[in-house]
């Protein structure tokens, strides 16, 4: 049997820290409104990126399995990824300034997805990133989708560094 659900318009709040060999801290935080739905125990989850993100033109879609999260991004920046906890996974993050092959060891993956009222789910990937083979970043990507509420509701992104007076939430 086919488990099939229809399309929801909903909120994801992409927020993203990276920690670099010096301890310094980066953070990136982006809502936006996205498309949702559920097809043979997969969750689908796709949005549009945003020029303040360095991501302009590029769609993100993230297929939610039971044990791992393929990140496949389309656009102004090309690249598939996968996060699954204990594995290398090696991608090609094209540019329309060159190629760069990147290296991501997942270290934790946490998803929970829920009918309960005004939360579609959460994802928490923290993995470690090499660019060129090299190591660069510890990294945490925490996903929050939820039931649109609100109409009319624009796209947001914030970043910062978090030495300075404001930090991501935590």
């Amino acid at each position: 049997m086919i488990e099939q659900k229809n399309e929801n318009n909903v909120l994801v709040t992409v927020t993203g820290t990276q920690t670099d060999a010096d301890g310094e801290e980066n953070c990136i935080e982006l809502t936006t409104t996205a498309r949702y739905w559920q097809k043979n125990g997969v969750e689908y989850i796709i949005y549009h990126e945003s020029a303040v993100s360095g991501l302009e033109k590029t769609t993100t879609a993230l297929k939610v399995y039971p044990e791992r999260v393929a990140l496949v991004r389309m656009g102004g920046i090309e690249q598939k990824q996968e996060f699954k906890v204990g594995e290398k996974s090696l991608s090609t993050y094209i540019t329309p300034y060159g190629v760069i092959k990147m290296g991501v060891m997942t270290n934790k993956l946490d998803v929970f997805f829920s009918e309960a009222q005004g939360t579609v789910g959460t994802i928490d990937i923290r993995y470690d990133l090499e660019i060129d083979g090299q190591w660069q970043s510890a990294n945490s990507l925490t996903i929050t989708v939820r039931e649109e509420q609100e109409r009319g509701y624009k796209r947001t992104i914030t970043g910062f560094n978090t030495e300075s007076s404001r930090g991501c939430h935590n």
